[in-house]
């Protein structure tokens, strides 16, 4: 096994121990479970990989919840509420390290 190939599986075992139970690969099950072309089971791993560093169980829990409603996406981000601002810079920062590390998986 080549070194990036077993850094990569090393750090997907310690993210996925060190992930909290309660909500767990809540972005990986609504991803699988969408209807979109690109939600493949490499990208969806990656997604939720990411969500794992960037995002904590109810931010996840949260982001989840766009795949079966986008619209609620705009409503948090056009929310006046200090909790959604927060969230939506945050969620803003986990999509643009989506994009950086799962988008060689299209």
């Amino acid at each position: 096994m080549t070194r990036p190939i077993l850094a990569a599986l090393i750090a997907a075992v310690s993210l996925s121990l060190s992930a909290g139970f309660a909500d767990a690969d809540e972005l990986l099950r609504a991803c699988n479970g969408s209807d979109r072309q690109a939600a493949t089971k490499s990208m969806c791993n990656c997604i939720q990989i990411v969500a794992n560093k960037s995002l904590n169980n109810s931010e996840q829990k949260l982001a989840a919840s766009f795949f079966k409603q986008p619209h609620k996406a705009q409503e948090i981000r056009q929310s006046d509420r200090s909790n959604h601002e927060t969230f939506w810079l945050r969620y803003k920062e986990f999509g643009t390290a989506v994009e950086d590390s799962c988008s060689h998986l299209r």
